[in-house]
């Protein structure tokens, strides 16, 4: 078998004809080598919530198997008009769905993740065809059900067919010409960074950084597939994911990213007693509620506050939790704010750096923000902020470590 390339392009790549014809100029690259291809494709841009929001007009309460269905057509779209294409253009090609490979998931509709892949049936299909397009986002599930790997699902798709067929890298195509140190759109200092280290992607990701989906990071890192990121309308090299040991002088700080999509609960005068913290969190975690930052202050009076976050679309159900607990937690109030932000300063190098706390802290002060709430972890130092300064923060601190 020839080398296989694996390549990936987003909803903006192939929005419309003129968009797919460019992907089609990327897919001859690799051709030309001699290589076998598989391109991985998403819905059209907008598609995806206009399912959604079709399936709101029929449902108040949309199936979720059912949604999967509906939602994983906007890929077999997006497969079925690139693959005429391409064959009008001589390419010995086929679409494929995730239900003919199979790509193997369980049962979370919406937010399934795979299981396994039949590579010997990809290695087949590419006896036959030098070109494979293939549905990103979905898969599908023991009882035979099409299932959706969840938003931004292609890029997982992706990488983890090229580690089920060993290839040496994933090339993801999208809109934007790599990984940048901020948001651009915030911070005109913004570069892009030539080499990028999974776990700081992960951060990166987990913050919010819409270049690649964390799961598909996580793929990345465990079968150690580097993932060129890079724009489908530039021959200009992008930024690669990679090994930590791969990145000659690993940089002090990465980049700096944020996150809105947060909400602060507080739970005022708890009792101050061993196992409250289980009594709060467990149940939390039942309803599959996603928790970051937990801060609890010192005891008096033999009660204390609790405070902690979660992404805003879980608030409601969170307060809803609380109120239902109240009696068994024994807090005297339940306060919320979804009008809070999480900034946070990134990078493998602060593993052998100190000081990175003291200059971030000194910077905000500097700018007036005051910091609501802190975490850290080996490679990550983040604060929530009100949100009015998140803009402001993600600049001074982009000016204080990347410059």
């Amino acid at each position: 078998m020839k080398n296989i390339v694996v390549q990936k392009f987003g909803g903006t790549s192939v929005r419309n004809l003129e968009c797919m014809q460019q992907v089609l100029n990327n897919v001859r690259r690799p051709l030309a080598n001699g290589d076998k291809v598989i391109v991985v494709l998403s819905a059209m841009a907008g598609e995806t919530n206009r399912l959604i929001a079709l399936s709101k007009q029929w449902s108040q309460t949309p199936d979720k198997a059912e949604l999967d269905s509906l939602v994983s057509t906007g890929e077999q779209i997006s497969v079925a008009l690139f693959a005429m294409m391409a064959k009008d253009q001589g390419i010995n090609c086929r679409s494929v769905l995730g239900f003919q490979i199979p790509i193997i998931s369980d049962d979370s509709y919406g937010k399934a993740r795979i299981k396994s892949i039949d590579d010997e049936k990809l290695v087949a299909m590419l006896e036959d065809y030098d070109v494979l397009v293939m549905a990103g986002f979905q898969g599908v599930d023991r009882h035979g059900r099409i299932t959706t790997l969840g938003r931004g699902g292609s890029d997982t798709s992706a990488v983890a067919v090229a580690a089920a067929l060993k290839a040496e890298m994933c090339e993801i195509y999208t809109d934007v010409p790599g990984v940048f140190t901020t948001d651009p759109n915030i911070c005109t200092d913004a570069r892009k960074l030539d080499r990028i280290a999974y776990d700081e992607m992960l951060e990166m990701a987990s913050m919010g950084a819409k270049v690649l989906q964390i799961r598909s990071v996580e793929f990345a890192k465990k079968y150690n597939v580097t993932v060129h990121v890079r724009s489908t309308f530039s021959d200009e090299p992008g930024t690669l994911v990679t090994q930590e040991d791969n990145i000659v002088e690993s940089l002090q700080v990465a980049g700096i990213a944020y996150d809105k999509d947060q909400a602060q609960v507080t739970l005022v005068g708890v009792i101050d007693e061993p196992g409250v913290c289980a009594s709060i969190f467990i149940p939390i975690a039942e309803k599959q509620i996603l928790v970051d930052m937990i801060v609890q202050n010192p005891s008096r009076e033999g009660r204390t506050d609790i405070t902690f976050t979660v992404t805003r679309a879980d608030l409601d159900a969170t307060l809803k939790l609380m109120e239902g607990l109240k009696s068994e937690i024994g807090y005297q109030a339940l306060l919320s704010d979804k009008g809070v932000a999480k900034v946070s300063v990134i990078g493998v190098g602060m593993r052998n750096h100190s000081g990175v706390a003291s200059k971030a802290f000194r910077a905000m002060r500097d700018e007036n923000i005051n910091i609501l709430m802190i975490s850290t972890s080996e490679i990550k130092l983040s604060c929530l902020i009100e949100d009015k300064y998140t803009e402001l923060a993600v600049r001074t601190l982009h000016q204080t470590f990347v410059g």
